[in-house]
């Protein structure tokens, strides 16, 4: 009897270890951003709406998708070079939107200066 209770106490502890390792798993899984990094070319960088802002010509919906758009870039993984690096160019670009939708004084010059394609293309991107 006593061996019968020690097989499903060790069960039942299995269990719940088992259990917390996959929960643990699925918190740990990252949601995948709400743009990738072609997105965010294409219609950002591309489309002008980066330079619109940095002009102060966007709207409040406009300066607001840029730094969605800004931020979800952040956390897309690079196609090549360090991880570091790429968050420190994709933070200056969120960080420089948002003194553009604050509209802190310098703000439209400092992104500009933060979305310079070749400081970023010539690091980080793929062929």
């Amino acid at each position: 009897m006593r061996s019968l209770k020690l097989v499903l106490v060790a069960t039942l502890v299995l269990g719940v270890v088992g259990l917390s390792g996959v929960f643990s798993t699925a918190q740990e899984k990252k949601a995948d951003p709400k743009f990738k990094i072609a997105d965010v070319m294409k219609e950002a960088m591309k489309g002008g709406l980066c330079t619109k802002v940095a002009e102060g010509k966007a709207s409040k919906e406009e300066m607001t998708t840029l730094i969605e758009m800004f931020t979800a870039l952040g956390q897309n993984t690079p196609p090549k070079g360090e991880a570091a690096s790429w968050k420190e160019k994709t933070s200056a670009l969120v960080a420089a939107a948002k003194e553009c939708a604050d509209k802190k004084e310098g703000a439209g010059d400092k992104l500009k200066k933060a979305a310079n394609c070749m400081a970023c293309h010539s690091v980080h991107r793929g062929k």
